[in-house]
């Protein structure tokens, strides 16, 4: 058994140095203290790991990729700090958010910084100039589509239903990309065929649709305090996730639906609210739906890593993808 949250760790680890070194103090301490806030928390740090593991399953050196890898984790963290901004999140890893903490416009400058350094960083890469230019592409492509993905969340709020087809290519964008990013311009730093990055693109974009369909059910049954965030806030945000849009084609009471539609949208749903779409929820078989949707994405995800040859990268890739829809934080 491959011990994800282990390696993980180790990952982590292995991160903090580079990602400190590329951060050095800088005046105006306030930005300095905001933009390294959320890289120093630590967190899963999911997407610089596939970075690594992606790089070492095509047989290169995962050393050459440890750019790369802060780097999409700075841009992961950039966005955070503008999802939280935008979302209006008191808490994020169990801190006050960034523009809690330092005020809006100091939150929009720190992701902005972030953004910035992720580019200088990538400049490291120890690559030949054609590699770097299709890493450019692969990883400014996906911040293009993160940003197109953000909105169309953002749409996605106040009651406004969506299509099932339209919420996954939502989700698609606005968190596979980043993944899919991380695992493909691993694969390029470490000198992989064409055909073998598009695969491992492929398995991301998959893996990072399965990711949040299981973060939307967390964000409604998970622990608040594991999660150090409240849930149910995109039912008070009226968001038609997976399971929103399940319920909304299986509710067969009237006035059971009527309760559901009083409650999805309400910003100021109590948590009692919250436990009342919750329950409709479990009795429509909504929860249960978009778990077994999320974990038939993960066995598309893991299929698509037939074209490596074995090893222990490949291994952790694969329980990467089962972790994804195990974990409870």
């Amino acid at each position: 058994m491959i011990d994800v949250k282990k390696i993980l760790a180790k990952y982590s680890e292995e991160l903090n140095g580079p990602m400190d070194a590329f951060l050095p103090p800088e005046k105006p301490d306030n930005l300095m203290a905001a933009t390294v806030q959320y890289p120093r928390a630590g967190g899963k740090r999911m997407r610089p790991a596939m970075v690594l593991a992606a790089a070492g399953a095509v047989n290169g050196d995962k050393k050459k990729a440890m750019p790369l890898a802060v780097a999409i984790e700075y841009i992961h963290n950039f966005t955070l700090i503008h999802d939280d901004y935008m979302d209006g999140d008191e808490k994020r890893r169990g801190m006050d958010t960034i523009h809690m903490k330092y005020g809006g416009p100091t939150a929009i400058l720190a992701g902005d910084a972030l953004f910035a350094k992720a580019f200088e960083v990538i400049a490291h890469l120890d690559v030949p100039d054609n590699v770097m230019r299709e890493v450019l592409k692969v990883v400014t492509r996906a911040v293009w589509d993160l940003a197109r993905g953000q909105q169309m969340d953002v749409n996605n709020e106040n009651g406004e239903e969506v299509t099932m087809d339209e919420y996954i290519e939502t989700i698609r964008l606005k968190t596979s990309v980043l993944f899919a990013a991380g695992a493909a311009g691993g694969a390029l730093v470490g000198g992989a065929s064409k055909d073998t990055v598009n695969a491992v693109h492929e398995y991301a974009m998959l893996l990072g649709v399965a990711f949040q369909m299981f973060d939307d059910v967390l964000g409604l049954v998970g622990d608040p305090v594991k999660l150090g965030k409240s849930v149910g806030n995109d039912i008070r945000k009226g968001k038609s996730t997976v399971m929103v849009t399940h319920a909304l084609k299986n509710i067969n009471d009237p006035e059971i639906m009527k309760e559901f539609r009083s409650i999805l949208g309400k910003s100021g749903a109590s948590e009692d609210d919250i436990g009342k779409v919750r329950k409709i929820m479990e009795d429509t078989g909504s929860i249960e739906f978009a778990i077994s949707m999320a974990e038939g994405y993960t066995k598309r995800a893991i299929e698509k890593l037939s074209c490596l040859g074995p090893g222990e990268d490949k291994d952790f890739m694969i329980a990467l993808a089962e972790y994804a829809m195990k974990r409870d934080v």
